[in-house]
C-alpha cells in the first residue's frame, strides 16, 4: 500500500452554568498557567490532544478532531503498528474516507480492508497539518503504550479515547488524575465499579470530561417540550428497539487455536487490565464487542446513543430493578441437542427491563430494550395508518397516546397521523445543544460542562451496565443505587467488577 512514510517519533443543557459568558470573556487572552495550569486552555490557546486508539471508529472521529480549528494532535498511540484486517462497514469505505480527507486517491492502495493503527493515524495527523498549516507543524508522536504516552507528553491537554471498551476506565481514570480532560467513546468503561470510579475521578480531580453518546441530538428538547404540553400524558413506558449486533455473539467457547501474534501487535497492551490469554483474531478489531471481557454487546455498543435522551426527556436517574432475557444457544452431541452454558460473550438477541420510580412528580416507568432483530408489537395506531414499525426506533407510551420517534429520538411524531396534524406544537422554550465535540472544547477552556459529561452521563451509563450484568445473570434483579449493590444476588454483586492485571490497576 502506499503511503508516505511516517513522522519521527452536573449540569445539563436544562441548565447553564451561571456566569459562563463571564469567565469566557475572562480567559480570552489570559496563558493557561494564570488559570490552574492545564484544566482550563484559554481560548487563545489550541488545546493539546493525545488521540488513543487507531482503530476504524478511531479513523472516523480523528478527522473531525482535525479539522476543529481548537484542537492540536500532538500524539496517537496504538498497541497495533499498522495492519489491514480491519473490518469495515463498506467496500473500502473507511479508506475512501481518509483518501478523501487527505485528497491522495493512493492512500492505503491494494488494502484488503481499513488500513488503521498507530502509523496510519500518524501520517494521517502530520500530512493533514502539514498541508492545512502550511507545512509549520510539529510531527505527531507515535506511542505503542498510553502510560508511556502520559508520563512524556508534558505539554498535553486532553486524551481522546477510542480503544476497545475494556481500555476506556483505566485509560480514562489514568488521564484525569494527571490533569487531563478527557473524552471517551462510549461506554465509560464495560466494568460497573470502573463507571463509578470514572464519574468520582471526574468529579474530584475537577477537569473536563464528556462521553461521546449522541449528545448533540437536538430533537430531544423538542421531545421535552412535547411532553411538557402533555402531548401524551405521564408516560408510563419507553420501548427503544435496535437491529445490532452485526459483529458476532452468542459464541460458548474461546476461539481454537493459538495463531501466532501478528508482527508489530502487542497483545499484552491491547489486552491491558484484562485476564491473560493466548492470542487470537477473534477477540481484536471491531469483533470485541461481543465479549464479555471486551465489550458490552448489542446493549452497549448502540443503547447510550438512546439512553443519553431518554433520560433526559423522562428525568430519569437509577432503575430499582432490571430482568432480561436472551436466545440461547444449542448444539448436537453424541446424537443429542444440548443447550450450552455460555459464560462468554453477549447473546444473539436479548430483551431487557428496567423499573424506575417515581421523581419530582412523574409516574414510575418501565424501559423495554430489544436487539438481534427483536421489537416491540406494532401500534394499533401505527396499524390504523397502514405503517409497518421501523427497522430501529423509540416508542414513548403515556397515558393519553404514543409518541414514536428514530432510534435516537430523532424525527419525532404522535401516532397516528391525525393526532400529529392535530397537535398543536408548544413554542420553543429549552436551548438546542451545540455538537458533541464542541461541548468538550467549551469545557476544557472552563466553561458549561458537557451534557454528557461523566457526571451528567452516570446514570444512564450504570443503567446500561445493569442490563449487562442481568443479560448473565439471568433472573430478575434489584438494585440499591445508594448502597451500589443488588439486594437480591451475590453472583451480580460479583460481577460488578473485575480483577485487573498488574500494572492496569485504578
Amino acid at each position: 500500500m502506499k503511503a508516505s512514510p511516517p513522522s519521527p517519533t452536573v449540569v445539563s443543557r436544562r441548565r447553564f452554568l451561571a456566569g459562563a459568558s463571564v469567565v469566557a470573556a475572562a480567559v480570552t487572552i489570559a496563558p493557561r498557567q494564570v488559570l490552574g495550569g492545564p484544566r482550563h486552555v484559554p481560548p487563545s490557546e489550541k488545546i493539546n490532544l493525545a488521540y488513543v486508539g487507531c482503530g476504524t471508529q478511531g479513523f472516523r472521529q480523528l478527522i473531525p478532531a482535525l479539522r476543529s480549528p481548537d484542537l492540536n494532535v500532538i500524539a496517537v498511540c496504538d498497541p497495533n503498528r499498522a495492519s489491514d484486517d480491519y473490518p469495515d462497514y463498506g467496500n473500502d469505505e473507511l479508506n475512501n474516507t481518509v483518501r478523501k480527507f487527505l485528497d491522495d486517491p493512493d492512500w492505503a492502495k491494494g488494502a484488503r480492508g481499513a488500513w488503521c493503527g498507530r502509523e496510519p493515524g500518524q501520517q494521517i495527523v502530520d500530512r493533514h497539518y502539514a498541508k492545512a498549516r502550511s507545512g509549520k507543524t510539529d510531527p505527531c508522536r507515535a506511542y505503542t503504550d498510553v502510560r508511556d504516552l502520559l508520563d512524556k507528553e508534558k505539554s498535553l491537554d486532553a486524551v481522546y479515547i477510542m480503544t476497545p471498551e475494556h481500555l476506556h476506565g483505566v485509560i480514562a481514570v489514568r488521564s484525569m488524575r494527571a490533569g487531563k480532560h478527557v473524552i471517551t467513546h462510549k461506554p465509560i468503561s464495560n466494568v460497573l465499579d470502573e463507571v463509578r470510579a470514572v464519574r468520582d475521578t471526574a468529579r474530584t480531580t475537577g477537569v473536563a470530561s464528556h462521553l461521546f453518546c449522541a449528545a448533540g441530538q437536538t430533537s430531544t428538547p423538542t421531545i421535552c417540550e412535547w411532553l411538557a404540553a402533555g402531548a401524551i400524558g405521564p408516560v408510563r413506558e419507553v420501548h427503544n428497539w435496535s437491529s445490532r449486533p452485526f459483529w458476532p455473539q452468542g459464541m460458548t467457547e474461546r476461539p481454537a487455536g493459538t495463531p501466532a501474534v501478528p508482527d508489530g501487535f502487542d497483545w499484552s497492551l491491547w489486552l491491558g487490565p484484562a485476564a491473560e490469554r493466548p492470542f487470537h483474531p477473534a477477540y481484536t478489531h471491531s469483533v470485541f464487542r461481543g465479549w464479555y471481557d471486551f465489550g458490552t454487546g448489542a446493549l452497549g455498543d448502540m443503547g447510550h446513543y438512546s439512553f443519553h435522551q431518554i433520560f433526559e426527556m423522562l428525568k430519569l436517574g437509577s432503575p430499582v430493578s432490571v430482568e432480561a432475557s436472551r436466545s440461547e444457544s444449542w448444539k448436537i452431541d453424541g446424537g443429542t441437542w444440548r443447550k450450552q452454558v455460555n459464560r462468554l460473550s453477549y447473546p444473539q438477541a436479548s430483551l431487557i427491563r428496567w423499573e424506575f420510580p417515581t421523581r419530582g412528580g412523574l409516574p414510575p416507568v418501565s424501559l423495554h430494550w430489544y436487539d438481534g432483530g427483536l421489537r416491540p408489537p406494532t401500534p394499533k395506531e401505527l396499524e390504523d395508518d397502514g405503517a409497518e414499525m421501523p427497522n430501529e426506533g423509540l416508542l414513548l407510551i403515556g397515558d393519553h397516546g404514543k409518541l414514536l420517534a428514530g432510534f435516537t429520538g430523532d424525527d419525532p411524531r404522535l401516532i397516528p397521523q391525525a393526532r400529529m396534524k392535530d397537535f398543536k406544537r408548544p413554542p420553543q422554550t429549552l436551548p438546542r445543544p451545540i455538537g458533541e465535540l464542541e461541548q468538550f472544547i467549551r469545557a476544557c477552556r472552563g466553561g458549561q460542562p458537557s451534557d454528557a459529561s461523566f457526571q451528567n452521563a452516570y446514570p444512564f451509563a450504570e443503567t446500561i451496565l445493569l442490563g449487562t450484568i442481568a443479560l448473565r445473570v439471568g433472573r430478575k434483579l434489584r438494585w440499591d443505587a445508594a448502597k451500589f449493590e443488588f439486594t437480591n444476588s451475590k453472583e451480580a454483586n460479583e460481577l460488578k467488577s473485575r480483577k485487573n492485571r498488574a500494572g492496569w490497576e485504578i
